[in-house]
């Protein structure tokens, strides 16, 4: 049996066993390279390079951590854990990138892993001092899951250049929880662990802010195109950000859909036809 068989296999089992578990998403995870055996929920560590992104990984995580490769791909994937009360969470960092749109590999496993991979919860970095920028990352990963807790970090360096950032009113504006933090010297740590436990167990309801500037011709198209994908693929965690991306003309997701790799990280056999339907409805939108 080769390796691909072996996980296809393990994955099968997985979802038939965990399906009213926490780590109900087991299969699609391990088949992203993420075995969730012995965790209770996973956690996704994203955000723009130079954030102290990793710092805020070394502090949650200390020594309890490993590295390795995405599967099939090039780029390194840390791993690590920690307990919260009751629950043990394994936390995914993800690849620094500045979108979600798959310009770079680095972007793609980024965007794989919180659309398939449906995290329970995806802590957003941003450094305090550059929030444009961030946000633009924040935004899109907004259109994929409500799941998502910003943490503003950098605190430190944002009262030193006499920045005052308003972090409840940030969080009132996007709808998710926003904690300020200082990694590096532990600043905001607990406050971000009881806000992870929180998100990750119901306690806390996110209600995210959604870009809404849609014309009634664009409208029309996304909702056809999210009935086409939907019918397709009706296991699919976000129908309507993958219609928006086709709309877009993303190869990526065209790529993936004519591959096979979509269906299989859905776990679905697709007809070859149903595909060539769909890439030429994108094609004529």
């Amino acid at each position: 049996m080769d390796n691909k068989t072996e996980v296809k296999n393990k994955s099968a089992n997985l979802a038939d066993g965990c399906a009213d578990c926490p780590a109900s998403r087991a299969a699609n995870l391990l088949k992203l390279g993420v075995d969730m055996k012995d965790w209770n929920y996973v956690v996704a560590l994203a955000g723009n390079p130079n954030v102290g992104k990793s710092t805020v990984f070394n502090a949650l995580t200390g020594l309890r951590q490993h590295t390795g490769n995405w599967p099939g791909k090039t780029v390194t994937r840390a791993e690590g854990g920690f307990e919260y009360g009751d629950a043990k969470y394994k936390i995914v960092d993800l690849p620094g990138t500045y979108s979600l749109l798959a310009t770079s590999l680095d972007e793609e496993v980024a965007r794989n892993f919180i659309l398939f991979g449906q995290p329970d919860v995806t802590v957003v970095v941003v450094d305090a001092n550059r929030l444009e920028r961030n946000l633009n990352l924040v935004l899109q990963i907004l259109e994929i899951t409500d799941r998502v807790l910003v943490c503003l970090n950098l605190m430190d360096e944002a009262r030193r250049h006499g920045l005052d950032v308003d972090h409840r009113r940030l969080a009132r504006d996007l709808g998710v929880p926003v904690v300020p933090t200082t990694a590096r010297y532990g600043e905001g740590m607990d406050d971000l662990l009881e806000a992870v436990h929180e998100v990750a167990t119901g306690k806390t309801k996110s209600k995210p802010y959604k870009v809404k500037a849609e014309s009634p011709a664009l409208k029309h198209a996304i909702t056809t195109m999210v009935e086409k994908v939907t019918a397709l693929y009706p296991d699919l965690p976000n129908p309507r950000w993958v219609a928006l991306r086709l709309l877009d003309g993303d190869e990526d997701i065209i790529t993936a859909i004519k591959s096979g790799e979509l269906a299989d990280l859905v776990n679905l056999d697709v007809e070859e036809d149903e595909v060539r339907e769909l890439v030429l409805i994108e094609k004529t939108a």
